[in-house]
């Protein structure tokens, strides 16, 4: 069995450091998934920017959480649904609305579930949507610019995503009670 490791900024490469100095001080923290993904200096450098992007954009940080929980759930990457779960839940979505993504249902309030419909269809469709999926994305009040975004979104967590399966992260203790399997 292949075994990836969790670095740490000791022993991560030294290409990987910046990117891991810079996404340490976002989260406050080195998730374990970050620590993984430094393995490979090409990869961790990647989801930098488009990361920084992502969390920028003109969603709230609410409206991302709710695409990268989406996401999780449907790339069934374990890790990435109990992380996004916790930070979804502190950016004060529903938790009724979270446990309906954990569930691969769409959410209560429409604009959440607009944008958890699109970045689902997203993935399902691998990026072949049809004019009504785009439509009933803008019929939330979401604008084509909108729509383009969420692309970003889903580019970031699949990074993240495929990381996870791939190396079998482990879960942090702190995110324990949001494990989540498909």
């Amino acid at each position: 069995m292949t075994s990836f490791p969790v670095n740490t900024m000791d022993s991560a490469p030294e290409g990987s450091k910046p990117a891991l100095r810079q996404l340490q001080s976002m989260f406050g923290m080195l998730p374990n998934l970050i620590g993984a993904m430094s393995t490979s200096p090409i990869l961790i450098d990647s989801l930098v920017g488009l990361f920084g992007k992502v969390h920028g954009g003109s969603f709230t940080e609410a409206q991302v959480q709710t695409v990268l929980l989406t996401d999780a759930v449907t790339n069934a990457c374990t890790w990435a649904v109990a992380f996004h779960t916790a930070l979804a839940l502190k950016e004060g979505i529903d938790p009724a609305d979270v446990d309906a993504i954990r569930d691969g249902r769409l959410p209560k309030d429409a604009k959440l579930a607009a944008l958890s419909a699109l970045a689902k269809t997203l993935i399902e469709k691998r990026g072949l949507l049809d004019d009504q999926d785009v439509d009933e994305f803008m019929a939330a009040g979401f604008g084509k610019d909108h729509a383009l975004e969420v692309i970003a979104a889903v580019a970031a967590s699949t990074i993240t995503n495929y990381t996870g399966s791939v190396t079998k992260t482990p879960l942090e203790a702190a995110f324990q009670a949001h494990a989540w399997s498909a």
